[in-house]
């Protein structure tokens, strides 16, 4: 009998993987260099603390090394987005060895317009890099749909691995079966939805980490939108029967105070920040809710640098720090974690 588990993201990383971003988005009015400096600075915060390896278009690369810190590594892939934390592998831990879990990828239930045929691809040739086994989920799901305490539990949501465009027909209890027996996980919390501006075009219609996360003190922080206006706002009565039934403390992390963008309702979330060792990168809006978040999360994560990063850009872009990440855990046996 296999040991198999995936390791909590607070866990010891041997790297971060990445993508650089070919472009920007043309409904987000930015240009492309303030995307791929916008990747660029997670990037290099990350790099203070361990490996980060950046997968780069080749027509890219000088960009990326104008951009980048000497200490990521660049590696030339053929790509069309850089939401690594997706379309990458999610790494997991099976007999002590490093193993990856390739989720097939249909551009988040056909919810966008742009090609993602080189993407589906991208978890094959980050296993390759890594010279790790590989397994080829039947079920299309992405890395930020799913959040593991390493205890056994995982978070999903309906409107993901239920979404009749990624999973057409399956039911509650055959993802969930799925999924245990790809990550070592026995028990899932299903959330109705995400947040409400992660449905549109080239949203992820609802990904778990824009929404909650474990701690590992045993908590789980849920994001808390406290303006009545905002289409988010009934969202935390939905979610907090759902955790505390189960036995969890919650720790709202309240949403900040910018409701809205040049475009419209705002899904700025510091629940998609990202933990490496020894440091956790917030997420910065300018907003007079970053010096909370940041509290919030030096009192969840104990011990750890936390480090600001302005995010609006990401967030126009239709993701996160979290979203552009993947953690390669260290191959420890789980009682060493």
């Amino acid at each position: 009998m296999t040991s198999r588990f995936m390791p909590p993201e607070w866990a010891p990383h041997d790297a971060t993987w990445m993508g650089f971003p070919r472009d920007s988005y043309a409904e987000t009015g930015l240009t492309r260099e303030c995307a791929q400096r916008a990747w660029s600075r997670v990037a290099n915060a990350i790099s203070e603390h361990e490996p980060v390896n950046m997968l780069c278009h080749p027509d890219d690369l000088a960009r990326a090394k104008r951009n980048l810190s000497a200490a990521v590594s660049l590696l030339p892939v053929p790509l069309n987005d850089a939401w690594l934390r997706d379309i990458g592998p999610t790494f997991m831990i099976e007999d002590h060895t490093l193993t990856a879990i390739d989720w097939p990828f249909n551009g988040w239930g056909q919810n966008t317009e742009l090609d993602w045929a080189l993407d589906d691809g991208i978890a094959r040739r980050v296993a390759d890099f890594v010279e790790t086994p590989m397994m080829r989920a039947t079920i299309v799901n992405e890395g930020g749909g799913l959040h593991v305490n390493g205890a056994g539990y995982v978070l999903l949501t309906d409107t993901v691995q239920l979404d009749p465009q990624r999973n057409p027909g399956l039911t509650r209890e055959v993802v969930a079966a799925h999924i245990h027996a790809l990550l070592g996980t026995t028990d899932a919390i299903w959330l109705p939805r995400g947040l409400w501006r992660d449905n549109f075009l080239n949203g992820t219609k609802g990904h778990v980490d824009l929404v909650a996360c474990f701690t590992p003190d045993g908590r789980v922080l849920v994001h808390h939108q406290n303006d009545d206006a905002h289409p988010d706002h009934g969202l935390w009565k939905d979610i907090e029967p759902l955790l505390t039934d189960r036995g969890f403390e919650i720790i709202p992390l309240p949403a900040p105070s910018t409701l809205k963008d040049n475009r419209d309702w705002v899904d700025y979330s510091y629940i998609n920040h990202y933990v490496c060792n020894g440091a956790v990168l917030c997420p910065s809006f300018s907003d007079k809710g970053d010096d909370r978040a940041e509290e919030t999360l030096r009192d969840a994560y104990d011990g750890r640098e936390i480090i600001s990063i302005e995010s609006r850009e990401l967030f126009a872009m239709g993701g996160g720090i979290h979203c552009i990440t993947q953690q390669q855990p260290r191959p420890l046996p789980r009682t060493d974690l």
